[in-house]
């Protein structure tokens, strides 16, 4: 669990660290029939290098592995699952950053940037809820990961939704929450527990975009101080009519 101390120095990463590249987040979406990967903050969906998806992962229904293939294309990358998929995870590695003097960032760590004053390696992670009742698998290779805790397709818009969310697998409290990542990118719903528990309300009735940020001490590497991560749960909020 994220103590005081951590929280309050994720803080104040976060308001030094505001690159463009490392304010993106991470999320999929469904379009013209294919998943695609999203790279991008609130309306703002950007190019990227399709080699910096590090892994896909698909579910069936039951929670059972669905071989999926990542095409990576010119601008971005598209996951394609074997089956049709329930369960929909990625994680983008956007590798390590080291700030100089003279606040600019460049994508290496402090071990190549000697004069460094801040050296970091940022992780994106999303986990999509496509199916009714879909079991969820175990998410150990999601380091930051929103947890629902009921079926986030049965509960409705303008309800809310009981979530928990989980650092290297263990509940993390004082974690806010973005209840609408695309529509209000810089508005927090929610803020977890002890337990690493909150409620965010259902705000759209197509895909919702829960998301949440945060910055973990790392000890004894010789490239960062710390990992910054970003995570996303994506669901739609009520289910598509024809």
């Amino acid at each position: 669990m994220l103590n005081r101390h951590s929280l309050l120095l994720a803080g104040l990463c976060a308001s030094l660290f505001t690159a463009t590249t490392q304010a993106h987040g991470l999320w999929t979406e469904q379009r013209r029939g294919n998943i695609e990967v999203v790279y991008g903050h609130g309306a703002e969906d950007d190019a990227f290098k399709a080699d910096k998806v590090a892994a896909a992962w698909a579910y069936n229904a039951a929670g059972k592995m669905i071989p999926v293939t990542i095409q990576r294309l010119d601008d971005h990358a598209r996951l394609q699952p074997l089956k049709p998929a329930a369960v929909v995870a990625v994680a983008l590695d956007n590798g390590a950053w080291s700030q100089t003097p003279d606040k600019k960032w460049v994508n290496q760590g402090r071990s190549q940037v000697p004069n460094s004053v801040h050296s970091l390696h940022t992780w994106k992670y999303s986990l999509a809820i496509h199916q009714v009742g879909a079991k969820l698998p175990k998410l150990d290779a999601l380091k930051l990961v929103i947890v629902p805790e009921v079926d986030p397709l049965g509960v409705g818009v303008g309800k809310p939704l009981p979530v928990r969310v989980l650092v290297d697998g263990k509940p993390a409290a004082g974690v806010k929450l973005i209840g609408d990542y695309r529509g209000a990118p810089h508005q927090i719903s929610a803020e977890t527990d002890a337990d690493g528990r909150a409620q965010v309300v259902v705000r759209n009735e197509g895909l919702n975009i829960i998301a949440a940020s945060l910055y973990v001490p790392v000890q004894n590497d010789k490239d960062i101080s710390e990992r910054g991560l970003f995570t996303s749960l994506t669901f739609l909020g009520e289910a598509h009519h024809e």
